[in-house]
């Protein structure tokens, strides 16, 4: 079942399936290593739900709510 990583709790992880988005932010996303196949899991989600700081190829990655919401996992 896909979800998208805003939808993601703390402590959750999944495979990143798709990266969806246009432009800049895509671009971004892939460059910062968020690609199909990787494995990614939710440290931390601010209080009103923004940022989300997720952990990627063993570094951990702050995210915008908009940015984690162009990731589809499963």
């Amino acid at each position: 079942m896909q979800k998208f990583l805003s939808a993601l709790k703390p402590g959750e992880s999944g495979r990143v399936v798709a990266v969806n988005g246009e432009g800049r932010i895509r671009r971004r996303l892939f460059d910062m290593g968020v690609t199909p196949g990787a494995e990614i899991s939710v440290k931390k989600v601010a209080p009103l739900g923004d940022p989300i700081e997720v952990t990627l190829r063993g570094y951990e990655l702050t995210l915008r709510k908009s940015e984690a919401a162009c990731v589809a996992t499963e």
